[in-house]
């Protein structure tokens, strides 16, 4: 039974699996991180896991792998992983969400892809047709985006308003901008990988973005606990290229 964790800014995802495929998967705020032996209905044989949160949950994943007597590995960028070569100028510099999220997309799409993770922040990354990470970008995330607005302009309220194409109040014009600024952002990467690339989103914001986005997509929950367990089973294995 494998325990894939994904250290956040904020919160922290997780997932139980086995080899019929996920058994749980579920959220917790830092706070609540004891909460998480509780809520397993079983002891894992092994964590895997990739952290962006600091060294205080670092810390706290490793004292809960040592309170379950279990194995755990870490997931960090490095020059090539499970059918993926990286293409950042530092392959250790690319955050270990990322590299986890391309890793899971590999696995799930044999083609080119966009790799979208919308959340805090948004990520919109390129995976071509060889496994070649070719670089991407990283945008405020679209609540990050309105919060700005609300709190750095001083005329302009903190939206509650809809997506509209052509919006005809305040609330909607920043929340549709939010979303128009970040569908252009992921059309301007997927037109590098050619027409036939697939944009795979994941993340909280990721229904927001969805309904208007007229390119080929799928969505996919927890796209980073895929790449995790995909990690797991290659280090398992001795095969991590």
């Amino acid at each position: 039974m494998l325990l894939c964790l994904d250290a956040g800014n904020t919160r922290l995802k997780y997932g139980l699996r086995d080899d019929s495929g996920w058994r749980l998967q579920g959220l917790l705020a830092y706070p609540d991180f004891d909460a998480l032996i509780v809520q397993l209905p079983q002891r894992p044989s092994r964590i895997v896991a990739c952290n962006v949160a600091g060294e205080a949950i670092r810390l706290r994943i490793a004292a809960l792998a040592g309170s379950l007597d279990v194995p755990l590995v870490w997931l960090t960028g490095s020059a090539t992983a499970c059918g993926v070569k990286n293409g950042y100028d530092t392959p250790q510099q690319l955050g270990a969400d990322r590299w986890a999220a391309l890793i899971g997309a590999r696995a799930l799409h044999a083609g080119p892809a966009v790799v979208v993770m919308a959340g805090t922040a948004t990520t919109i990354d390129a995976l071509d047709a060889q496994g070649l990470f070719r670089g991407g970008l990283i945008l405020p995330g679209l609540a990050l985006m309105r919060a700005a607005l609300a709190r750095n302009t001083a005329d302009l309220p903190h939206a509650a308003g809809h997506y509209r194409a052509q919006p005809t109040n305040t609330d909607d014009a920043i929340v549709s901008g939010a979303i128009h600024a970040t569908l252009g952002a992921i059309e301007r990467i997927h037109a590098t990988l050619g027409e036939d690339a697939l944009c795979l989103l994941s993340g909280g914001a990721a229904q927001e973005l969805a309904p208007q986005l007229d390119l080929p997509f799928r969505l996919i929950d927890n796209l980073v606990l895929e790449g995790l367990a995909r990690y797991s089973v290659a280090a398992t294995s001795g095969s991590q290229a």
